[in-house]
C-alpha cells in the first residue's frame, strides 16, 4: 500500500443521470447535500453504447452550473472517433477538465462495437486529441472483471489503460477490504503507482445490491448475504447493518492508507451522509 499513500486523499459521489424533470430535481436536491461535505468531484455514469450521453451531458452541465465539480463518464464501445472527439469538445467548453474513461457495453441488439475496443484505446485518444486538456479517471476491478480470463489478464488490461496516460482510477466495489489490499499489491509489483481510490457501495435494499453485484462481478461475502437475507423486507434493519459493515470497511481502507473513497450514491444522500458522519469526516 506504500504507492498509495503519498497521494493527497480525494472523496468523490457517483451519480446517474435521470431520466424524468422529477428524477433532474432530486439529483439537484442531493447534490446540494452532498456538496455541504466538500467532495473533490461528482461523477456522472453513462449506459451501454452511450444510451444516455445526451442526459450526462445535460446532468454534468447542470452540476457545473450550480457550481460543482463534475466528471463525465465516457465509453468507448459503439463510438466513433469522430463522435468522442465532439462530446469531449462540448465537456471542455463548458468548463470540464475531469472524465471517466471506460470500455462500456453494447447496449442489447447492437452488432457494431464502433471504432474502439478496448479503454486504453479511449485513454490513448483522449490524450492525444486534448494533449493533457483533462485529467483521465479509469476503472479497476480489485475481485477482477467478470470478463476477464484470470487475474493476470485483467492486470494487464488495467496496466494498459495506465501506461496509455491515466492519471488515476475508481476501483468497483467490493466489501472484502482484502482484495483491494492484494489488488494494489499486484499493482505495485508491475509498477503501477497512480491513485486507485476504493469505490464504496452503501447497502440499503438487498434485491438491488444481489442484483447489481452479479452483474458486474462484486462479491458479496457470504456471512453478508446470509445476514441480509435474513431480514427479509426489515428496510431499518438491512440499513443499520449495511451502515455498520460499509463504515467499518471504510475505516479499515482508510487506516490502511487508501487514497480517498469513491461512493456510489444511487442519487440518494442519506447512507452516504450517514457513513461520512460515522467516518467523522
Amino acid at each position: 500500500m506504500q504507492s498509495q499513500q503519498k497521494h493527497p486523499r480525494t472523496y468523490s459521489f457517483e451519480f446517474f443521470p435521470p431520466n424524468t424533470d422529477e428524477g433532474a430535481e432530486k439529483l439537484a436536491v442531493t447534490a446540494r447535500e452532498l456538496a455541504l461535505l466538500k467532495p473533490k468531484f461528482f461523477s456522472v455514469t453513462y449506459g451501454a453504447g452511450g444510451s444516455t450521453q445526451a442526459r450526462t451531458l445535460k446532468a454534468v452541465l447542470d452540476l457545473r452550473a450550480a457550481g460543482h465539480d463534475a466528471a463525465p463518464h465516457i465509453s468507448c464501445i459503439g463510438s466513433t472517433r469522430a463522435g468522442l472527439r465532439e462530446i469531449l469538445g462540448q465537456y471542455r467548453d463548458n468548463g470540464i477538465k475531469h472524465v471517466v474513461a471506460l470500455r462500456g457495453d453494447l447496449p442489447s441488439g447492437t452488432a457494431s462495437a464502433g471504432e474502439f475496443h478496448y479503454a486504453n484505446e479511449l485513454v490513448a485518444f483522449i490524450r492525444k486529441e486534448f494533449d493533457g486538456g483533462f485529467h483521465i479517471e479509469v476503472a479497476a476491478y480489485p475481485e477482477y472483471h467478470p470478463q476477464a480470463k484470470n487475474a493476470l489478464d485483467d492486470l494487464n488490461n488495467f496496466r494498459r489503460k495506465v501506461e496509455a496516460g491515466a492519471d488515476s482510477a475508481i476501483t468497483q466495489y467490493f466489501y472484502n477490504a482484502d482484495a483491494y489490499y492484494h489488488f494494489i499489491e499486484q499493482c505495485e509489483k508491475m509498477g503501477i503507482t497512480i491513485p486507485i481510490v476504493p469505490g464504496i457501495m452503501p447497502i440499503g435494499r438487498f434485491s438491488q445490491l444481489a442484483r447489481f453485484s452479479d452483474a458486474c462481478g462484486a462479491e458479496i461475502p457470504r456471512w453478508i448475504r446470509k445476514k441480509l437475507e435474513g431480514y427479509g423486507d426489515d428496510i431499518d434493519s438491512i440499513r443499520a447493518f449495511g451502515l455498520d459493515v460499509v463504515t467499518r470497511l471504510c475505516e479499515d481502507l482508510l487506516k490502511a492508507g487508501a487514497p480517498g473513497l469513491h461512493f456510489y450514491t444511487m442519487n440518494q444522500s442519506g447512507l452516504t451522509s450517514a457513513i461520512w458522519k460515522r467516518l467523522g469526516l
